[in-house]
């Protein structure tokens, strides 16, 4: 599979998935960078949950090519992976260490981190409070715990935050990141932009089982980036005009764009009635990130 670089942790060529007929997964190029927060932001039902399960064996692909670390090995990446995907399998009747010692097992892992994990995750004082009593973001904090007890170089989390009331959101998002911090690369999906904006550096956008964008935060924001808007009686006079000024402008429609604070606009004002240019509209204009992800992602 040619093309790879070492710098994706997770990378996928015409990754594809039918059922029922249906492609839930599409021909997808995930494209996921060391130490990224990467955001799969998509409808439901557009096809996130799935492509996390062929990512993570959980589902086989009907076509496509994954690559995890660099390799082809992918039995072997798996294991530097972490996953909470849907709702965490916990034991109801067993306290939260009881549950992350059940897990060590399962793992492997070593029985002297699960203290530091359930603190991290600001379980640490729950005591002997079984599973089945928590409140949802508190099993989805021991979910993410119990996914971190491996050492994973990777956390894939499916809907994390879905259900949690305003405090429970803002606690996991500062979890997240926490772990960004510490050098974890995580993927994380949603069908609520809101949820994510605060701790993404990179979008995944998927509909209809395709990935349709993957873009920065930057680039995000430099396309929607705010800009006055001209209409004069010679649109292409007064871009040369502000372009000599050193301004970046671009000329949209019957109107000309100006990317710049809403501060500069009597300066441009003046420039242009100085020499010449009439202004029949000027206005400040914010263009809508949501706005641009639910075009993106369909607006029915």
């Amino acid at each position: 599979m040619d093309g790879y670089r070492s710098e994706y942790v997770i990378e996928t060529e015409g990754l594809t998935k039918v059922y029922g007929g249906k492609r839930a997964v599409d021909s997808v190029e995930m494209h996921v960078k060391r130490g990224d927060v990467y955001g799969l932001i998509g409808r439901n039902g557009a096809g996130k949950t799935t492509l996390m399960k062929l990512i993570l064996g959980l589902a086989r692909p009907v076509e496509g090519k994954i690559r995890l670390f660099g390799s082809e090995n992918v039995n072997e990446g798996r294991k530097r992976i972490g996953s909470l995907i849907e709702s965490p399998g916990l034991y109801k009747s067993c306290s939260a260490y009881e549950n992350m010692k059940r897990f060590s097992y399962l793992y492997g892992a070593d029985e002297k981190k699960i203290a530091g994990l359930l603190d991290f995750v600001g379980l640490g004082n729950v005591g002997k409070k079984k599973a089945g009593q928590f409140s949802l973001g508190m099993k989805q904090r021991l979910g993410i715990a119990i996914a971190l007890i491996g050492d994973p170089d990777v956390l894939i989390l499916d809907e994390p935050i879905n259900g949690l009331d305003p405090t429970g959101i803002m606690e996991i998002r500062n979890l997240f990141t926490e772990l960004a911090n510490k050098g974890v690369t995580l993927v994380i999906s949603s069908h609520i932009l809101g949820e994510l904006e605060k701790v993404v550096s990179v979008y995944g956008i998927i509909k209809d089982g395709r990935l349709v964008e993957e873009i920065t935060v930057d680039e995000l924001e430099s396309r929607c980036a705010k800009f006055i808007k001209l209409k004069t009686n010679d649109n292409a006079g007064a871009l040369s005009i502000l372009e000599k000024e050193r301004f970046t402008c671009e000329i949209k429609g019957d109107a000309l764009q100006v990317f710049t604070d809403a501060e500069n606009s009597g300066r441009i004002n003046s420039e242009l009635v100085k020499s010449g240019i009439e202004i029949s509209e000027i206005e400040r204009v914010n263009e809508d990130i949501e706005k641009y992800f639910i075009e993106k992602m369909g607006n029915e």
